[in-house]
């Protein structure tokens, strides 16, 4: 674990209490509120999520071994790279573009297609948002898209109820708030983004740095804000690619998952309010849903975008071991507004700027 780390376990409910509206506004307060870690996580899940999941989880290790050419014909260099495959688009804290990972975006609203052209046109200097999906071949990864798009419509779902709950806290607790403000964000948005992320086995080569001071804080993932409202997670896939060599094509299967990382610095991190680097799990059969920028705009403050970041696994722990996880970041449409001064295609526009 990275030095003065601690593990501690995310706040939790059930699917059932969230559709029967019988969240605690404590239990929000405890997940989002001024002293939390951000995130919450939801269990009992519907029996498809498990399949979907280990499927799409799957597909992240055959997209980062495809060819390089079978890549380059899956980017989307007119979205800036947030469409479509992207690796060594983004820079880490110190400067270097980011190599250690493979990301896989799409714009994952099921109405966006029917929308995509007039959206273009209303926002043309906005493509990060408004460009057409990119998808491989059926031949390339039968199935992909399918399970992709299912996938992503059960987390949005699950999201839209966790923003309920979210609305009813601030009802009763944020003088003028409009009324079901954050479940239409996430039931009408056309603005949805996914990432599949594919981090790529440590190369021994570089252990030294994979292993030393620079790696105990964010090399795999910089320390970074969601700009969104709520981002559904999955749980880290971890896949020894030595063991199970990822396949395409019609050869393509689900890959064997380890029962745990083999490096327990290896996950997800969370600055907390009092300045402590604390690691949070997502069990297998869960969702993590965590906090974004827009949420605590929206909120006024009263539920708090939290600092975050990813290790890898490290070297030298035997095979070649990849993570591989999918995040959904729930966005407000690009005319909502998130305060008075600015509407969503505003407010991200600065941050994407800032990013990439």
């Amino acid at each position: 674990m990275t030095s003065n780390a601690k593990a501690q376990a995310a706040v939790t409910v059930g699917l059932e209490d969230l559709r029967n509206d019988n969240v605690d506004f404590s239990a929000l307060e405890e997940a989002f509120g001024s002293s939390s870690l951000g995130i919450l996580v939801v269990k009992d899940l519907p029996s498809q999520f498990h399949e979907l999941r280990q499927k799409l989880l799957s597909y992240a290790s055959a997209l980062g071994n495809l060819p390089e050419e079978e890549l380059a014909q899956l980017e989307s260099p007119a979205s800036k790279w947030l469409v479509g495959w992207s690796c060594g688009k983004e820079t880490l804290k110190d400067g270097r573009y980011d190599t250690l990972k493979g990301s896989y975006y799409v714009n994952c609203a099921s109405t966006f297609e029917d929308q995509q052209k007039s959206l273009a046109e209303r926002y043309p200097s906005f493509s990060e948002y408004t460009a057409p999906n990119v998808w491989p071949s059926k031949q390339l990864l039968p199935g992909f898209e399918t399970t992709f798009r299912e996938l992503c419509a059960l987390i949005i779902d699950i999201a839209a109820l966790v923003a309920r709950a979210c609305d009813k806290y601030a009802e009763a607790n944020i003088e003028g708030y409009k009324n079901g403000y954050l479940e239409h964000v996430v039931k009408t948005s056309v603005s949805t983004k996914a990432r599949l992320l594919h981090y790529f086995p440590t190369p021994q080569s570089q252990g030294q740095a994979t292993s030393g001071t620079t790696s105990d804080e964010d090399d795999w993932c910089a320390t970074h804000l969601d700009h969104g409202c709520l981002t559904g997670l999955t749980s880290a896939m971890f896949v020894d690619e030595d063991a199970h060599p990822p396949t395409s094509g019609s050869s393509f299967s689900p890959l064997e998952e380890l029962d745990r990382s083999p490096d327990p610095k290896a996950g997800l991190y969370i600055h907390s309010r009092t300045g402590e680097v604390t690691k949070v799990g997502i069990p297998r059969d869960c969702l993590g849903f965590q906090t974004g920028e827009a949420l605590e705009v929206i909120t006024q403050g009263k539920f708090k975008a939290v600092p975050h970041f990813v290790r890898g696994a490290g070297p030298g722990l035997g095979g070649k071991v990849a993570r591989n996880t999918l995040a959904v970041f729930t966005q407000p449409n690009l005319w909502e507004k998130v305060d008075e001064r600015r509407d969503f295609a505003a407010f991200a526009k600065e941050i994407v700027e800032k990013n990439h």
